[in-house]
């Protein structure tokens, strides 16, 4: 295939291609643009995000793309060979007055997950689960020194000081709308984790100082179903790692756990369990730390996602709820 590893524009990223057609996937939330396309015979797919149009790099706050600094600095090469990262090349693309990231994968819809809300099956959910861990073991003890995601970042994703100015778009982003949504429906049904939330808002400093006490590894950030599959030698599909950074490997389990939950086959403990079992198969010594990771982890997530919860069942942010007061003494 004639495409380099790196190239200037996105362009050159697409050059010789034949057969190139914009889609949109039913999961896609985002504001990039996405084609299929065909180079030396190798079907693509070819992203390419600008935050001027993305409202997700706005609000996490990637203003620097991420992404890119993950490939340049290779480590999207040391992933595990249990996952398929799919990235090809990548381009970050100055031209045009504004700065816009190409990224050119391989075509694996027939291997991903189809969208919906059915359970997938047991060897699926237990395959990403335990592949997961794996790509946290091989990156145990990793530091940021790229630049990536920072842990306040996360924590802050969609509070309401985020999302403020997108609210005022003549066309507010569904998710954007529902965060909103959510939040002021929260504060009605649950006061009291609503305010606790709040208040990690305004100040996430001491909860991510507790975090970082406990180990830390490379997280990719989006483990939702759109963007996970499963190739027929059991390898693990991983597109779209749109939050990448160091944070603890749980935050990054309870961000599947949370935004799967209709699909998953088991319980959320069998799934944290199980999870926990793929670290010590690789290596890594659980003991001592993993219950407080595990609480100021679902303190970070209901952070991040309380608002999800509370357009959800009752039951559902009844247990997160439960586990958040639970887990407050971890930052006592």
């Amino acid at each position: 295939m004639n495409v380099a590893n790196s190239v200037d524009t996105i362009e050159e990223l697409a050059a010789g291609a034949t057969d190139r057609r914009p889609v949109r996937t039913s999961d896609a939330k985002s504001g990039a643009d996405f084609e299929l396309l065909t180079i030396d015979g190798r079907s693509c797919f070819l992203k390419v995000l600008d935050a001027e149009s993305d409202w997700i790099m706005r609000v996490t706050g990637n203003t620097d793309h991420w992404e890119y600094k993950v490939w340049r600095a290779g480590l999207y090469h040391r992933f595990p060979q249990v996952i398929d990262h799919t990235i090809i090349a990548m381009a970050l693309d100055t031209t045009g007055g504004s700065t816009r990231l190409g990224i050119l994968m391989d075509d694996v819809s027939g291997s991903l997950v189809p969208p919906g809300d059915e359970v997938v099956a047991a060897r699926t959910h237990d395959g990403f689960v335990r592949h997961m861990a794996q790509l946290h073991a091989d990156f145990w003890g990793w530091q940021d020194t790229v630049g990536l995601c920072p842990m306040a970042n996360r924590l802050r994703f969609f509070c309401p000081e985020t999302i403020a100015p997108e609210l005022s778009a003549d066309q507010v982003p569904g998710p954007i709308a529902a965060a909103d949504a959510g939040w002021k429906r929260l504060a009605g049904i649950n006061p009291g984790l609503s305010s606790f939330i709040g208040e990690l808002h305004e100040n996430p400093a001491d909860l991510v100082a507790a975090l970082a006490e406990s180990p830390a590894t490379l997280v990719t950030g989006d483990w939702k179903m759109g963007n996970l599959g499963r190739h027929g030698d059991g390898r693990t599909v991983l597109v779209d790692q749109a939050y990448p950074g160091e944070a603890p490997g749980l935050y990054d389990l309870l961000w599947y756990v949370a935004l799967n939950r209709q699909r998953l086959p088991v319980s959320k403990e069998a799934t944290i369990k199980a999870y926990r079992e793929g670290l010590e198969a690789a290596g890594v010594e659980t003991d001592g730390w993993f219950e407080r990771q595990l609480g100021l982890s679902i303190i970070a997530m209901m952070a991040t996602f309380a608002w999800e919860k509370a357009l959800g069942d009752s039951d559902e942010l009844a247990w997160w709820s439960a586990q958040v007061e639970k887990a407050r003494a971890w930052l006592a």
